[in-house]
């Protein structure tokens, strides 16, 4: 079943039918945490085969504290897919990050409320994954080359924090972050991120600010119909960005981050049940043969 992947963008379904991609598949799968948010669509793309998931479901009909994050990476990595590039809205907490731009952030902060599962281990097994830097630096400087090539005004840097939602801030909380110096606000990097390092994958976002929030003075506090509007006009530009990466893209990457449980798992291989091995054997199996 594992294709010989490129890279995986998770994202919205509009990017399915960007133009160029040829020969695709259409995967319906089943992992150990339950399904995808989508069926997951494979296909040729400057050469390279790509992956797409709808992270909130063909339809957006999935709130970012229902999407079920560890299915949709585990279902990426049952296909062979070792890098991420994640695709998202965010609201801008600078002023100089301006609605209509790209951020391409180097950390992140989980704001969120404890909903959502967050890590693969437990049940026996137990690892602790290193992610000071949560975001692939490889993977990051190749996305934002990549979105500097399509024409957008694309940032380098910047803290990402992740609220619960599905409701916007309040101007109090808005303002809250600004002081704690955080750069853009969304909902879905958290724990997207800290799965993919757990399961040895580089990830990197391509952050599109859609507004303000609600803290800028001057500016209409976020609303659903902005958010898609400016989604809708930067469409072209991911799809772009996306094209440049499957042509640029080197067939493996260097980083660290496939290597990430190297040093993680505490338990001892004797110790661990042996369901909970097979459940996790595609995330270990290099570690515990």
């Amino acid at each position: 079943m594992a294709e010989n992947l490129s890279f995986a963008v998770i994202g919205g379904s509009g990017l399915y039918s960007m133009p160029g991609l040829t020969e695709t598949t259409e995967y319906n799968l089943e992992t150990p945490f339950g399904k995808p948010s989508s069926p997951i669509v494979v296909g040729t793309l400057e050469g390279q085969r790509v992956a797409f998931l709808a992270r909130h479901g063909q339809g957006h009909f999935i709130t970012p504290s229902e999407v079920n994050y560890r299915a949709n990476i585990y279902a990426l990595k049952m296909l062979g897919a070792s890098r991420i590039i994640s695709i998202s809205a965010c609201g801008s907490l600078r002023e100089d990050y301006a609605p209509g731009q790209i951020v391409i952030p180097d950390q992140l902060y989980d704001n969120t409320k404890g909903r959502r599962e967050r890590t693969f281990f437990g049940e026996g097994l137990v690892a602790h994954v290193g992610v000071a830097d949560p975001f692939c630096a490889t993977l990051s400087e190749e996305v934002y080359a990549a979105v500097k090539s399509a024409g957008a005004t694309a940032h380098k840097g910047g803290a990402f924090i992740t609220i619960e939602g599905p409701r916007f801030s309040t101007k109090a909380e808005s303002n809250v972050f600004r002081a704690w110096g955080m750069s853009i606000i969304g909902m879905t990097a958290s724990p997207e991120a800290f799965l993919a390092r757990e399961a040895e994958m580089c990830y990197a976002v391509m952050a599109h600010v859609t507004d303000y929030d609600v803290w800028h003075v001057t500016a209409e506090p976020v609303t659903v119909e902005m958010v898609i509007q400016t989604l809708t006009q930067n469409t072209s530009t991911a799809q772009e960005a996306v094209r440049l990466l499957a042509r640029s893209l080197a067939p493996e990457s260097l980083c660290t981050c496939h290597s990430a449980l190297a040093s993680a798992l505490i338990t001892h291989p004797q110790a661990i049940p042996a369901p909970t091995r097979q459940k996790l054997d595609l995330l270990v199996k290099k570690y515990l043969a």
